[in-house]
């Protein structure tokens, strides 16, 4: 099979799977209760967020189940997926100092850590309530398969977030790409891609497609999608990546860009590089910051990650088209193939 071109229909199939997921999630909100609480739960949802995880669950599902229409219980798995991803984004901006998230400002930044550390608990609380809720739609038995599919992401994604965090607390300056990687398999690709996925063929019942069928198209596409998330947050244009450029930098987070500039740069550069990440962030200078954005762009560092984002979405599509077999031709193979490039060459 060919590789996929511009004409898949990835935004199309995104946009249709978004609407729906998203449909089903606000209307299980919440509604009144304390102020600063549910309505701020649908804060994150309600912004210009892809929906790639909650369209690969339905795509995923569709395939396992022969091209079968989703139903509102494979919605409600996909919302599962989506409101554990928001909780982990309230989280994430926190543990970052982030200030802008699509667009906007994060809501620690706009209603304070207290607060955002709240409402991404109560997200997550209605993440396990639309697990409990698979009893009804799906039966006991895959229900419990749903809550262990969950358990594991939860497990590898909080111990890929530990790692990176340690890396910046103990200023760690020797890491390699393969400690970048199995940080990304951990802490990006279980939830973006592979748990998505799971789940997917999960609600679909009894399909065709093994669960672990797409494991390794989901890795390869996790990390192709970090490593260019960690490219546009030095090259990216403001309106179409919605946060901080440069913000990986001010956090001190240990890039594939960042490893493979320490590992090139001359003696000088290493000792300005390792205090400055050794700073802490609310003392790190904006001149210190330019600095060292235009040595990562002089050593071609942010043009080698990019290339290895193209290297693992190619592996990405290779194993799709494995795992889909004929089903590769179907929309919904399609779109899961097409991912392999859009997730690479998506706007600056």
């Amino acid at each position: 099979m060919a590789a996929p071109g511009l004409d898949d229909p990835v935004e199309e199939v995104l946009d249709r799977y978004r609407t729906r997921t998203m449909a089903t999630l606000l209307a299980h909100l919440p509604t009144g209760g304390p102020r600063y609480l549910y309505d701020l739960v649908a804060d994150y949802p309600r912004r210009s967020g892809k929906g790639l995880r909650a369209a690969l669950c339905l795509a995923a599902c569709r395939l396992a189940g022969d091209g079968a229409e989703v139903d509102e219980a494979a919605v409600n798995v996909a919302t599962t997926v989506e409101l554990f991803h928001n909780a982990f984004l309230i989280h994430d901006d926190i543990q970052d100092g982030s200030e802008q998230r699509r667009g906007a400002p994060t809501l620690s930044a706009e209603h304070g850590v207290g607060v955002a550390l709240n409402v991404g608990n109560m997200t997550n609380l209605l993440a396990l309530d639309r697990l409990m809720a698979n009893r009804d739609g799906l039966g006991s038995g895959t229900a419990w398969q749903l809550v262990e599919e969950s358990r594991l992401m939860l497990r590898h994604s909080l111990e890929g977030q530990a790692i990176e965090i340690g890396w910046i607390r103990d200023n760690a300056c020797d890491l390699t790409p393969d400690d970048y990687y199995r940080m990304c398999l951990k802490k990006t690709s279980w939830y973006t891609c592979i748990y998505p996925c799971r789940t997917g063929i999960l609600a679909a019942g009894d399909g065709r497609l093994r669960r672990d069928r797409l494991d390794r198209y989901g890795w390869y596409l996790g990390a192709a999608f970090q490593i260019t998330d960690d490219v546009l947050n030095l090259v990216g244009e403001y309106a179409a990546y919605g946060k901080e450029i440069a913000g990986d930098l001010w956090e001190g987070k240990r890039t594939l860009i960042l490893i493979d500039f320490l590992g090139r740069c001359t003696t000088g550069e290493r000792a300005r590089t390792v205090a400055f990440l050794g700073t802490p962030r609310a003392d790190r200078a904006a001149t210190d910051v330019r600095w060292l954005h235009r040595r990562l762009m002089a050593y071609d560092s942010v043009e080698a990650a990019r290339r290895s984002a193209h290297e693992l979405a190619d592996a990405a599509l290779a194993e799709g088209q494995a795992a889909l077999g004929d089903r590769a031709g179907t929309e919904d193979g399609r779109f899961l193939l097409g991912l392999t490039r859009y997730v690479v060459d998506r706007p600056r």
